[in-house]
């Protein structure tokens, strides 16, 4: 049997789908792409994910991989490239990361003006998909646990940030490691400047120049080798490999029986299914689906709650 295929399902606009996009093109690797609505229903990820809500979604075989923490492990694994990954000689790397991925990423949305943003969506999706986009993400937000920084206060975050982005690369010129290469840390920083300024049309600060050159840098990296492929071609995938064996399940008293699985801040939807592994990095849930037989879905530990299902 051949070996599986790394399939990204994604939408072009998805910041966070960018920053995989990128690190696939920093690995030189060979990737399988599937395009996929911006909101649910999701034809392409629904029968392999089983409802998982955000994306971007990552499939080998079948395996599928949730939260784009997981999916840069899945693709670093593939790479052999340790370098990728390095940790950040500068202490103020990690700081500038973990707000990227938080507040920073909120502010890159609403600081955005809602006219510009119409404008974006009806030019992406046309006025029938800018509406449902528009009434799905208010949804989801409706029953998130974060919130996103106001309007008057996302600017002067975003604008800070930036500042401090600089500040950073006017000593390095990666964020990554000893800021020889580019790697994840740039990718997870770069992703939400990638929304405000390409999505949200706001050009980058004028005067800071290490910031502008690194984002013309990143942008450089490109996707890798990338070929689009129909979600059948997806669905053929899980349907002619088994799932990867596990080897460290761990030992929560929870594995055999029936759980579901969510997020703990924002698109809370839940993935149901038998859980085989919940160890100190990862829970893995299967699924036995009447077409493509047993998946397994993949979460990171750390931001998703396992909830035990009474077997009715």
């Amino acid at each position: 049997m051949t070996e599986p295929l790394f399939i990204l399902h994604h939408y072009e606009a998805s910041p966070y789908a960018e920053k995989i996009r990128l690190l696939l093109g920093a690995a030189g690797l060979s990737w399988r792409s599937v395009l996929s609505p911006p909101q649910p229903p999701r034809p392409n990820i629904d029968p392999l994910a089983g409802g998982y809500r955000r994306i971007p979604v990552a499939q080998i075989g079948a395996d599928v991989f949730c939260d784009t923490a997981l999916i840069a492990e899945e693709v670093l694994a593939l790479s052999n490239n340790t370098d990728l990954n390095s940790p950040a000689t500068d202490p103020e790397v990690d700081e500038l990361v973990e707000r990227a991925e938080g507040d920073v990423f909120f502010a890159a949305i609403t600081s955005v003006p809602p006219l510009r943003v119409l404008s974006t969506l009806l030019r992406s999706f046309g006025p029938l998909g800018a509406l449902r986009f528009i009434k799905d993400r208010g949804a989801m937000m409706k029953t998130a646990k974060v919130r996103p920084p106001k309007a008057s206060e996302a600017k002067a975050l975003l604008d800070a940030h930036q500042a401090q982005l600089n500040a950073v690369l006017s000593r390095r010129d990666y964020l990554n490691g000893d800021g020889g290469q580019a790697g994840l840390a740039d990718f997870s920083v770069y992703h939400a400047l990638w929304l405000a300024k390409t999505v949200g049309q706001q050009p980058l600060p004028a005067g800071m120049e290490a910031l502008s050159d690194w984002f013309e840098r990143i942008d450089a990296i490109g996707q890798g080798n990338r070929t689009e492929v129909a979600p059948s071609a997806a669905f053929e995938q899980a349907r002619n490999h088994e799932p990867r064996a596990i080897t460290e399940p761990g030992q929560d008293q929870r594995l055999g029986s029936r759980v579901a699985v969510a997020p703990n801040d924002y698109g809370l939807d839940p993935v149901g299914g038998t859980l085989v592994c919940a160890n100190d990095s990862r829970i893995i849930v299967g699924r036995d689906t009447p077409d493509m037989g047993t998946v397994h879905v993949h979460f990171p530990l750390q931001g998703f709650e396992i909830r035990s299902v009474d077997a009715a």
